[in-house]
C-alpha cells in the first residue's frame, strides 16, 4: 500500500503565458520519482495533538492552493528548479491517537528521505516534526534542528506527545543519542515556562528572541547557523505562528510581538542556503481561522523562498 494519496491538481491561474507559476512547474511524483526533483511537497493533514485552536489539519490543501498562484521567479535568485508532490500521507487523517499519526508520518518520511529526496513537509500541527526529523537521528552523523517559532516546544511528555513535545521526544530519542543541536529563531516573551528555556540552554541550545530578529535578521539567522557548526545534518522547521499575528491570524496561537513576513523570508533564504539542510517543513497553518488567506499565502511564500536558495542556490 503507498504511504501517499494525491489530492490536488496543479495548475496556474494566470491568463498570461509568460507568468510561469508554481502550479504550471509542480508535478506529481511517486517515491520512484521523488529523486529527480530538487524538493518534492508531503502534505500532513493532521491535527489531533495541537494544544489550542484545531484547524491545521486544513494546512496542506491551503498551502498547495495558494503556492499554485505564485510566480516562480525570485529578483536575485532567478526562477525556482523542480518540484515535484508526492501527495498526502495515507490515512493520517483518521488517526485515533496521536502515537499512530507520528507512525504513519514517520513512515512516509522515511521513505522519502532513504531515497535521498528533499522533503517539504506540509502540516498540520507541531507534533509530526518529531516523526519528520526522528528519521535523520543515526550513530553515523549528527542533527541539528533550526525551529522558527514563537515556542520552544520541549514541553515533557506526559499521556501522550502534543505540538508542544517535538523537540523534547528528539532530545530523548535513543536513536544516535538524540538531537544534538537545537535553536529557535522568533521566540516570544511571556510564552514559555522558566523550566522549559532552563531546559534548552542546559542542552547547549540557542533562542533568539523576535525582539532580536527586529533589530537584525541576518544577525539573527546567524546565531543559530553557528551554532550548527558541529552538526553534519540540518533539519528547518516553521511553526507560523512565529509571525506577528497581524501577519498570521491563522493559527493555533496567534499572539502579537512576534516578526515580519519579511524577516520570515529573509532568513529562510540565508538558513536554506546551508547545503547540510535535508529537510523543511511548515507547521500549524489552519485555513479555518485565517482571515483573507493571509496565513496560508505567507506560509507558501515562505516555501517559495526556501527553494529559491535551497542546497546554495539553484
Amino acid at each position: 500500500m503507498s504511504e501517499f494519496v494525491h489530492t490536488f491538481d496543479w495548475e496556474g491561474t494566470s491568463a498570461d503565458p509568460n507568468d510561469e507559476q508554481f502550479g504550471d512547474i509542480v508535478e506529481s511524483a511517486t517515491i520512484d520519482t521523488a529523486d529527480e526533483f530538487d524538493a518534492v511537497l508531503v502534505g500532513e493533514p493532521y491535527d489531533g495533538a495541537v494544544i489550542g485552536r484545531a484547524g491545521a489539519r486544513e494546512g496542506p490543501s491551503a498551502l498547495r492552493k495558494h503556492l499554485a498562484g505564485i510566480k516562480t521567479h525570485h529578483f536575485d535568485a532567478g526562477p525556482i528548479g523542480s518540484l515535484g508532490d508526492l501527495g498526502d500521507v495515507a490515512n493520517l487523517e483518521n488517526a485515533d491517537w496521536v502515537e499512530e499519526a507520528q507512525s504513519l508520518a514517520h513512515t512516509a518520511a522515511s521513505a522519502v528521505l532513504d531515497g535521498s529526496s528533499f522533503p517539504v513537509f506540509l502540516g498540520g500541527d507541531n507534533s509530526l516534526t518529531y516523526a519528520n526529523a526522528v528519521h535523520l537521528l543515526s550513530d553515523e552523523s549528527s542533527l541539528g534542528v533550526i525551529n522558527f517559532d514563537a515556542h520552544l516546544d520541549v514541553r515533557e511528555v506526559r499521556e501522550s506527545p502534543t505540538s508542544g513535545t517535538p523537540y523534547r521526544q528528539l532530545f530523548d530519542s535513543e536513536l544516535g543519542g538524540g538531537l544534538d543541536a537545537y535553536a529557535c529563531v522568533g521566540a516570544r516573551h511571556f510564552e514559555t515556562s522558566t523550566e522549559y528555556a532552563s531546559f534548552v540552554r542546559e542542552k547547549g541550545g540557542e533562542i533568539v528572541t523576535a525582539e532580536e530578529v527586529g533589530e537584525d535578521s541576518v544577525s539573527a539567522i546567524d546565531t543559530p547557523l553557528d551554532s550548527m557548526a558541529d552538526v553534519d545534518t540540518i533539519f528547518v522547521s516553521v511553526d507560523l505562528d512565529v509571525l506577528d499575528a497581524v501577519f498570521a491570524p491563522g493559527v493555533s496561537a496567534p499572539t502579537p510581538g512576534g516578526i515580519s513576513t519579511r524577516e520570515l523570508f529573509r532568513m529562510l533564504r540565508l538558513a536554506a542556503s546551508d547545503d547540510r539542510v535535508v529537510g523543511f517543513e511548515i507547521v500549524e497553518c489552519s485555513p479555518s481561522l485565517d482571515r483573507d488567506g493571509l496565513t496560508a499565502k505567507a506560509g507558501a511564500r515562505a516555501i517559495a523562498h526556501f527553494l529559491s536558495t535551497l542546497g546554495g542556490g539553484r
